[in-house]
């Protein structure tokens, strides 16, 4: 069936479109007769408002954006953006919005994407994830005058409006747990260095690890992916002296891969060497043995940026929010150092 246009409406009632038009967009110009009756007969027929002509006249789009710098591969596997995603649904559902949602391949694919989707009308702003170290994208959307939301491991800048997670808390509570189950080398499988949160953690950390004496502590960039994951792993337990006793991965999929060359190599977990996983996830329950895990509330993170755009979108006045860090969730991947292992390094 065709969809039900303003014409159908006024050819059911015997009105002009004029008049159809008056009664949807409450104007005046009609009786409240003929209005009542106009809109009984859009619902019977099942009449929705055309969102790119609303859009071109001045009304919303009704629908926020959310633009993914990542490899697709990554996001087949990765749970933290289902999660992400099923919060920010959560939240635009309740108000009639929708979610207009791309994966690209750089930020300048993004920024060409945000630049098309304002002057199409096609969202009336967006939520913006994985900010990078001096991020260009921010002073873009500022010219554009785009509505936004950034979801970091920061307090935003003045002027933006953001939500954001102390990952430098958490790293820190991570280390002061090591450091009394006895462990002093520590590696760390990252993710790309020009990330902020990867930073956020990287100076957290360094600084931590000097102020509680922690002997060793190493640090290997990577893309997120399995194979990176896999790889940093594989060089790590090939060595034949000065293996670390943990390593913490910053997104559970790496620390799945891990604990997978674990197994292929003979390196028993937890006895040989510990594992910790940034974001916990069904997949951290499920391995044996199953991963200690930074475990925090992604669902809640989106929903809470998806609130502050919605609001800031109706006018309100709206601040940044800070949402509990990452906790330190002990499953059986970790365990006290044993003096065996210590001896053997």
């Amino acid at each position: 069936m065709s969809r039900p246009t303003i014409a159908d409406i006024a050819l059911t009632v015997g009105v002009s479109k004029g008049a159809v038009s008056y009664a949807l967009n409450g104007r005046p110009g009609v009786s409240d007769a003929t209005r009542s009756r106009i809109l009984e007969v859009a619902r019977e027929l099942g009449w929705r408002p055309h969102a790119a002509a609303r859009a071109l006249s001045g009304h919303g789009a009704d629908a926020i954006g959310l633009v993914l710098s990542r490899p697709a591969r990554t996001l087949e596997v990765e749970p933290f953006f289902t999660q992400l995603v099923a919060g920010i649904e959560s939240e635009i559902s309740t108000r009639g919005s929708a979610l207009v949602f791309q994966v690209v391949s750089d930020h300048s694919a993004e920024i060409e994407v945000y630049r098309r989707w304002w002057s199409e009308r096609r969202v009336d702003g967006v939520l913006l994830v994985d900010v990078h170290v001096d991020d260009v994208r921010l002073p873009v959307l500022a010219d554009l005058g785009m509505p936004v939301v950034v979801l970091g491991s920061r307090p935003p800048s003045d002027g933006v409006i953001g939500v954001w997670s102390n990952d430098g808390e958490s790293m820190r509570g991570l280390l002061d747990y090591l450091v009394a189950t006895g462990h002093d080398h520590v590696a760390r499988i990252a993710g790309p260095a020009h990330l902020e949160h990867t930073a956020v953690r990287t100076e957290a950390l360094i600084h931590h690890a000097g102020e509680l004496g922690i002997g060793r502590c190493e640090i290997i960039d990577t893309d997120y992916s399995l194979e990176a994951g896999a790889a940093a792993t594989r060089e790590i337990l090939s060595r034949r002296e000065g293996r670390p006793s943990v390593l913490i991965y910053d997104n559970d999929i790496m620390a799945l891969a891990g604990l997978s060359v674990t197994q292929e190599m003979g390196v028993s977990v937890p006895d040989d060497i510990s594992i910790v996983a940034w974001d916990d996830s069904m997949l951290c329950r499920v391995v044996h043995p199953a991963l200690t895990a930074l475990g925090r509330d992604v669902p809640g993170f989106g929903a809470t940026a998806a609130r502050l755009l919605c609001d800031l979108l109706k006018g309100e006045a709206v601040r940044s929010e800070h949402v509990p860090p990452a906790q330190l969730v002990v499953r059986g991947s970790t365990a006290r150092r044993s003096a065996r292992v210590a001896g053997a390094r």
